[in-house]
């Protein structure tokens, strides 16, 4: 609980300090001026997307899990799916309330327009949200991954079509474009969360609660939790080529190519997103880093996964768990990332000279 308690904490000091930090530092000298509520709009922003991460990292990790064979799948963490349908309403909820008044901060109850929702394309895309939260929150202790699935489906669809205005150069490429990079990421950073609980309760002590002897034969889960993050680190690694072609092409869409480079410093939006972009290759990084110690640990010539050496004296160098420490750090750059991501969504566009 310690390590979970302290990545959680450390996930809640993004979502606190990057959007109320990081509107501030992004526009300053850049002659550009702040949405109204452009902080709360970011937090809330980014709790949604959070929530969004969690149903679908728990839907992927399972789906992974039931592909190791002889995993222990009947032993499978609490799911925290239902906490985060609550959290997501809630965020979407005040979202809709902003949304109803013409995108301006409500000031007091009265100025909530629920009719004005129906009127106009944001706000039918913000009840979207609300109703797939709800939705989430009914289903989630659904054995079916389809009710699983749906909702988050549904917010992806929503975000996707509030990224791009109807009347924009090509909008079904655009939305296409924010579609697959937001359902690779959620995939990529909420399967990190399942996959590393998983690990932890399969790789923890046996039934009688004590941890195997040292140089013993590995036990069969903590055989399964090293192919489980082998199975994950594969499909992370296509994850991440789809989340860069994507946003490098979105970005591009927004950003000539001839002033890309000039916008990327002199833009709020330019300047967020290479934090991003320094982000994500720092995430990578640690991905790189979880693989090569499951490489190491593994049987020379053996593709991932397979079993665990078992040699006698066999230290921590030839444990394939050992890729844990920097998949929790990457987890945590993941969440700064998700954090960040909600702050683009609030600051203004670039111009496109």
């Amino acid at each position: 609980m310690g390590r979970s308690a302290a990545l959680i904490v450390l996930l809640a000091l993004a979502v606190a300090a990057v959007p109320l930090l990081g509107p501030s530092a992004a526009l300053h000298g850049t002659g550009e001026e702040a949405a109204p509520g452009v902080h709360g709009l970011a937090a809330l922003r980014a709790v949604l997307f959070a929530a969004l991460c969690v149903p679908v990292g728990e839907v992927f990790g399972r789906w992974l899990a039931h592909r190791v064979p002889g995993a222990p799948t009947a032993r499978a963490p609490a799911s925290w799916a239902g906490c985060a349908a609550a959290t997501g309403f809630l965020a979407a909820l005040c979202l809709a309330s902003v949304a109803s008044t013409g995108n301006l901060v409500p000031h007091r109850l009265s100025d909530v327009d629920i009719g004005g929702l129906y009127r106009t394309r944001d706000g039918v895309l913000a009840l979207t949200e609300v109703n797939a939260f709800v939705l989430a929150g009914l289903w989630s202790r659904s054995r079916s991954t389809l009710s699983r699935a749906l909702p988050a489906a549904a917010v992806i669809g929503a975000e996707a079509f509030r990224a791009h205005l109807a009347w924009e150069s090509v909008p079904l490429l655009g939305y296409g474009l924010t579609g697959v990079h937001l359902t690779c990421a959620a995939l990529w950073a909420g399967g990190l969360w399942q996959v590393l609980r998983t690990v932890r309760l399969w790789g923890g002590p046996g039934p009688s609660g004590r941890p195997a002897a040292p140089g013993a034969v590995a036990a069969p889960g903590a055989v399964a939790a090293a192919a489980l993050l082998g199975r994950y680190a594969r499909a992370a690694a296509a994850l991440l080529a789809a989340v860069t072609l994507t946003g490098v092409v979105s970005s591009l869409r927004r950003m000539p190519f001839d002033t890309v480079l000039g916008q990327l410093v002199t833009t709020a939006y330019g300047r967020t997103l290479l934090a991003k972009v320094l982000l994500v290759a720092a995430a990578a990084a640690l991905a790189c880093v979880a693989r090569l110690r499951l490489r190491r640990a593994l049987r020379p010539g053996a593709r991932l996964p397979v079993r665990i050496r078992g040699r006698p004296g066999a230290g921590d160098h030839h444990d394939p768990l050992t890729a844990c420490a920097p998949a929790r750090a990457e987890v945590v750059l993941l969440g700064v990332v998700v954090v960040v991501s909600a702050l683009l969504t609030a600051l203004p566009l670039p111009i496109r000279w």
